[in-house]
């Protein structure tokens, strides 16, 4: 990804634009279908185009997602004015539930890792009728 301070302003097409941020195609027409960008200019040929500005919100957007926050927190970052203008307080309470549910994910792996270790262990690796692996698979037992 190239640095976006040395871009130009205007008319970014969307290959550019994909190629800059690192984001594929598909997915900036999906955000602009789902909301979390603003419909792009379109040249007397009808081709997208954006500006940096869009390109920082692209890259932004992106970045958040690399980290988890979904769609929707993305979406309520970008209205609170980020990047860059946004009240402190109102993306930490984001962050904050975002952080709590990371951190309820942890605990849920170790919990499978737990079990699938211990399940893995009682595991011969003979030939056997029942397999400890496949039961706690088999949601008919």
């Amino acid at each position: 990804m190239r640095a976006i301070t040395a871009l130009p302003a205007e008319h970014i097409p969307i290959g550019e634009l994909s190629r800059l941020s690192g984001v594929n195609i598909e997915t900036i027409r999906y955000y602009e279908r789902i909301k979390m960008l603003p419909v792009p200019r379109r040249t007397a040929s009808g081709r997208r185009v954006y500006t940096a500005t869009e390109l920082r919100m692209v890259a932004f957007i992106r970045r958040a997602r690399e980290l988890g926050f979904s769609p929707n927190e993305v979406r309520a970052l970008l209205q609170l004015g980020a990047p860059g203008m946004a009240s402190c307080r109102e993306v930490k309470v984001i962050a904050t539930n975002h952080l709590e549910d990371i951190r309820a994910k942890l605990l849920d792996l170790k919990k499978l890792e737990r079990l699938l270790a211990k399940t893995v262990a009682r595991c011969s690796g003979k030939k056997v009728p029942n397999c400890p692996v496949l039961d706690i698979l088999d949601i008919r037992r």
